[in-house]
């Protein structure tokens, strides 16, 4: 039976731990990678190393670098604190103004690839991690990122996979925590072990074939790779080589570029998916093309004439590329 004290002038405050009571304020843990701090990642204690060499051994560049780091994730924090802010100003105005802003997060949870009625599939092949420097493989990764985030937006998402996910592909993801939860095949396996053969399409803008209209069965795929140009015609060969169907989107059907054609794995991934909503090529060619491109637009007349129309839009162009 518990025992009571009736005199509650006995009754003392609860001791505390001065050392409790006034936390030191929470930096990276030892070890961390410059990504690592800069998200705010890993454990918080108070770090005696930092990408491996004592904080007090570090030359004035790396603590130069470590500060930085530092810097960069308080500004992370701030930057995230105001986005968030604009986004709930932005809704309260778009109520008030009866503007539809789309699904709501909540509501894209509920969207699954697997209930959508577009069947359509498209693989980024990601076999190519041995071919690019880290900040490349970075640069891949954020475009899927972006892939991801068009496909959870669809109406209808496209059915979309990761193949040969692993290695430096799979370790530069591991730095977004929770994207094994993310509505996407992961195969660690290369696509001619997760797909039939027949079903394959490799998009290539060295291929001569030209894709007019897009297959419910079929599997498009986008080479996951960046710093193309040093690797010009590396998706043509492989599917050459492999024996799987290859082809281009039809950007000449309708543009004249004065440089090759090579769009971010995210454009690419975008106009496949404007054109699964319904668009034409050349819709979704023009809205998604850096419109700062000088290009000359091909209007095809019933009778086949060709109406040339110059047009230049200024506008910023990405400059990550994809085969």
């Amino acid at each position: 039976m518990p025992l009571h004290s009736d005199d509650s002038s006995n009754k003392r405050p609860l001791e505390t731990d001065d050392s409790d009571s006034n936390p030191k304020k929470r930096v990276p843990d030892e070890g961390q990678t410059d990504d690592e701090i800069a998200s705010g990642g890993g454990p918080t204690d108070e770090p005696k190393f930092f990408n491996g060499v004592e904080i007090s051994k570090l030359t004035k560049r790396q603590l130069k670098k470590y500060k930085k780091c530092l810097k960069w994730q308080e500004i992370k924090k701030e930057k995230r604190a105001k986005e968030r802010l604009r986004t709930k100003e932005k809704r309260i105005q778009a109520k008030l103004n009866n503007v539809d802003l789309g699904p709501s997060r909540k509501q894209l949870k509920k969207m699954k690839m697997k209930d959508s009625p577009c069947k359509i599939g498209v693989c980024i092949d990601l076999s190519f991690d041995d071919l690019m420097i880290d900040k490349d493989m970075a640069k891949t990764i954020k475009q899927i990122l972006r892939v991801y985030t068009a496909n959870r937006r669809a109406d209808a998402p496209m059915q979309l996979s990761l193949t040969s996910f692993n290695g430096r592909s799979k370790t530069e993801m591991a730095k977004h925590h929770g994207y094994e939860n993310w509505d996407i095949n992961f195969c660690e396996e290369d696509y001619s072990q997760v797909f039939p053969k027949e079903k394959l399409v490799y998009l290539s803008s060295e291929s001569d074939n030209v894709i007019t209209e897009l297959e419910q069965d079929k599997v498009y795929i986008i080479g996951g790779l960046v710093d193309h140009n040093f690797h010009k015609g590396i998706c043509y060969n492989k599917a050459v080589e492999q024996g799987i169907a290859h082809g281009q989107l039809p950007i000449n059907e309708y543009f004249w570029l004065n440089h090759r054609k090579v769009l971010t794995i995210n454009q690419v991934f975008e106009i496949l998916l404007r054109v699964s909503e319904g668009k034409t090529f050349k819709e979704a060619i023009e809205s998604i093309l850096p419109k700062r491109i000088e290009k000359t637009i091909a209007v095809k007349e019933s009778d086949d004439e060709v109406d040339e129309e110059k047009t230049s839009v200024n506008s910023d162009q990405d400059d990550e590329n994809t085969s």
